[in-house]
């Protein structure tokens, strides 16, 4: 029998789920229904940056394979452009069109909103401390790269 335990990952990925219907819910409203969630999350890594495809595959622990074939679906709905990188001709780079900064814009209005709502939900100080210790490194590697910079 397996036991009946909460354990962080799966009220992580509850709660992770709960964002992301009603971040979908608030695209659909605005106009941006035909993004999928792997769409999503691939923008979602762009955050206003072009990426190489290379570096989102390793972000979405998928192959590249999988990332070119996500960005080229992406792009023909008209988010995404592959263009060339400035410093190496032979790097294909993903980036926002304006649909997709427009897209984007709509999105971080969404979230926010969401936040708000959360904070009404469970109180202001407990949403500053939510995001106070999801901020914070919870590994060795995280903790050096803050002090880096």
């Amino acid at each position: 029998m397996i036991p009946n335990t909460l354990y962080l990952r799966h009220l992580l990925l509850s709660r992770s789920e709960w964002m992301e219907r009603r971040l979908f819910d608030g695209a659909a409203r605005s106009g941006y229904g035909d993004l999928t969630p792997a769409m999503s999350r691939l923008c979602a890594h762009l955050a206003g940056r072009p990426l190489s495809l290379s570096e989102l595959a390793r972000r979405l622990t998928v192959s590249r394979q999988a990332v070119h074939k996500l960005a080229t679906e992406t792009a023909s709905l008209g988010y995404v452009e592959l263009v060339d990188s400035e410093q190496d001709a032979r790097v294909k780079l993903l980036r926002f069109t304006q649909k997709g900064l427009n897209m984007a814009d709509a999105a971080r209005r969404e979230l926010e909103a969401i936040e708000v709502q959360l904070a009404e939900q469970i109180g202001v100080d407990n949403m500053a401390v939510l995001k106070s210790l999801l901020a914070m490194p919870w590994a060795a590697e995280e903790r050096e790269r803050g002090r880096r910079g």
